[in-house]
């Protein structure tokens, strides 16, 4: 395969502000437009992003915007959402709509935020009516190909049958590839991509994994690209963003990173990172370091007082419960 990576076709649509002559009015808690004569005359304004203010669509953005990092998935995300809304708009106004397909490809290593961007994603089509249960199901190369012929065929349909109406997550997709034309994961992404044919508006597909092998997973079928028409990359997290992490995780836990120990993480997380960066999990890292470290503190605590700690001494994790080996 050569070094040209694959173009990743995505939505762009942006929101814009009344011109003057238009007001507002309310449709489902989003402002529609309307004007006093038929057609504009002049070009509308560009505004910031519209989201829902309340209801289970405001629960999924409140979600995502609180996630760290991650600018180019959010910004696709609310792409999605206004073309969506949009749509529902043209059919209120008697203009065509059409149907689109959003299988997806999400590319990036492990502890990017794949699963969780795919979680709420399902919510999101589910509350636009898109899907009508918007729950999800992950499943990898072995719940998917079976032991002899015709069983992974089976074993694929029946994963979609549970998916219907909902997102199909496969992690490390390019899996299913990797055996060649004799390999019985062939036969699973014949099912899938025959599937996603039959049941396109019935649910939504998600194949995620490494960049470098989903790009390769495409080039082995010239059909696969064009039938992901939303494609994303998933970013490793620069060493300030992890630390925002690991406190974020700590606070949810109500713990406390000391000055010190941030210190320890940070310089830890630069090595780590230079000496596996192909296989370093990010958040999912800084998570395991983080338990590991609560471990610590509780033998260290235990050992150091007679009695119950104060609560200060409870929720700090000092430079000395973080361990790295």
């Amino acid at each position: 395969m050569s070094g040209r990576s694959l173009p990743s076709r995505q939505i762009n649509i942006v929101l814009r502000q009344p011109e003057p002559g238009m007001h507002r009015r309310a449709v489902d808690g989003v402002g529609s437009l309307t004007h006093a004569s038929p057609l504009a005359d002049a070009e509308p304004q560009l505004t910031g992003k519209k989201t829902p203010l309340e209801g289970p669509l405001s629960e999924v953005f409140k979600e995502l915007n609180q996630l760290i990092g991650l600018d180019n998935v959010k910004e696709l995300v609310h792409e999605i959402y206004a073309l969506l809304q949009i749509s529902q708009f043209r059919a209120e106004a008697g203009l065509l709509s059409n149907a689109h397909v959003y299988h997806m490809i999400f590319k990036g290593s492990p502890g990017t935020g794949k699963t969780t961007v795919a979680r709420l994603m399902g919510r999101m089509f589910h509350a636009m009516g898109v899907l009508s249960k918007g729950h999800f199901i992950e499943v990898e190369r072995a719940d998917l190909v079976g032991e002899y012929i015709g069983h992974t065929a089976l074993k694929t349909r029946e994963l979609m049958k549970k998916a219907m109406g909902g997102i199909l997550f496969i992690d490390e997709a390019y899996s299913l590839a990797r055996g060649g034309d004799k390999d019985f994961g062939k036969e699973s992404i014949d099912a899938l991509v025959k599937g996603m044919e039959d049941k396109k508006n019935d649910f939504i597909l998600i194949l995620a994994g490494y960049s470098d092998e989903m790009e390769q997973f495409l080039a082995t079928n010239p059909g696969l690209p064009s039938r992901f028409p939303i494609q994303i990359d998933f970013e490793d997290y620069p060493i300030e963003q992890l630390i925002q992490i690991t406190e974020l995780m700590a606070k949810d836990r109500e713990y406390v990173l000391l000055p010190q120990t941030i210190v320890k993480l940070k310089q830890h997380l630069t090595d780590e990172k230079a000496a596996t960066w192909r296989a370093f999990s990010n958040a999912r890292y800084v998570r395991n370091i983080l338990e590991k470290a609560m471990r610590h503190q509780a033998v260290r605590l235990l050992s150091q007082y007679v009695n119950a700690p104060s609560k200060l001494e409870l929720m700090s994790i000092r430079p000395e419960d973080m361990k790295f080996k």
